[in-house]
């Protein structure tokens, strides 16, 4: 199965799904996929020999152009990992239980447009939540409401920071993300 990670960020998530797939017999990332110029994902794409494809965001909202570039490179999956743009419901539809998403929150709590990097892990703590973690779901047309896939937890501790507390999550994401896709893309 081809896959194609969506990222706008530095791409360590990326790049823990790149290494868990590098010599998979059933899943492979064929392809990176990136709305911002000089993105950190960029420079792993290229280390690991992974195709780019730089999206624009009138062509991407406005027409199915980079749908037929996904159908053309014979994309089955899409990951999500850092991707800050809501998908439009053209791809959506034609990845039908096929994208994938990570929240660096528990959802419903937490979600939504904005919610993302910092901005999240500044909303647990000022809600005085007692743990935080990560959510693995499917994408569908709203921000941060497929269904879910997985959940992992971790405390919020007295003195953490937004920036302390992304430590704590990233560490469950790179942990988690990796096995899940491949949980679930091998038995669906």
């Amino acid at each position: 199965m081809n896959i194609a990670i969506f990222a706008s960020g530095t791409g360590t998530n990326a790049q823990e799904i790149i290494n868990r797939f590098k010599n998979h017999p059933h899943l492979t990332v064929s392809l990176i996929v990136c709305n911002k110029k000089g993105a950190g994902v960029t420079n792993i794409a290229a280390t690991e020999n992974i195709p780019v494809l730089s999206i624009e965001k009138e062509v991407f909202f406005n027409s199915d152009q980079y749908l037929l570039e996904l159908k053309a490179k014979n994309i089955e999956c899409i990951v999500l990992a850092g991707f800050l743009w809501k998908l439009p419901g053209y791809l959506v539809a034609a990845y039908p239980g096929r994208i994938l998403n990570i929240h660096p929150a528990l959802l419903p709590r937490h979600g939504g447009k904005g919610m993302w990097g910092n901005h999240v892990h500044k909303a647990v703590l000022e809600a005085g939540d007692k743990e935080s973690g990560i959510t693995i779901h499917y994408v569908d047309e709203h921000y941060d409401n497929g269904a879910i896939i997985f959940q992992a937890r971790c405390p919020v501790l007295p003195g953490d920071t937004p920036e302390v507390l992304a430590e704590r999550i990233h560490h469950l994401e790179h942990e988690h993300f990796p096995r899940v896709i491949e949980e679930t893309l091998c038995t669906s």
